[in-house]
């Protein structure tokens, strides 16, 4: 199944928080979600749970999501 990589706009508090709960191997759900509507929002059908990937550099700051999504 085909990849859709999403980046969610963020503070950079909030994506140092996401990223120590991602090396804590835990999930932080209200990110997760905001992924998988940005998916639904571009037409696509998740297939699965978006992964965390890790966060830009620049400003603003965004949170890098891959989301597996069914072929149409």
């Amino acid at each position: 199944m085909p990849l859709v990589r999403v980046q969610i706009a963020s503070t950079r508090g909030a994506a140092k928080k996401v990223l120590a709960l991602h090396q804590a191997g835990k999930v932080d759900r209200p990110s997760r979600d905001a992924a998988r509507d940005e998916v639904i929002r571009l037409g696509r059908t998740p297939a699965g749970e978006p992964v965390f990937v890790g966060v830009t550099n620049g400003e603003p700051v965004h949170l890098l999501y891959d989301v597996r999504v069914y072929l149409d």
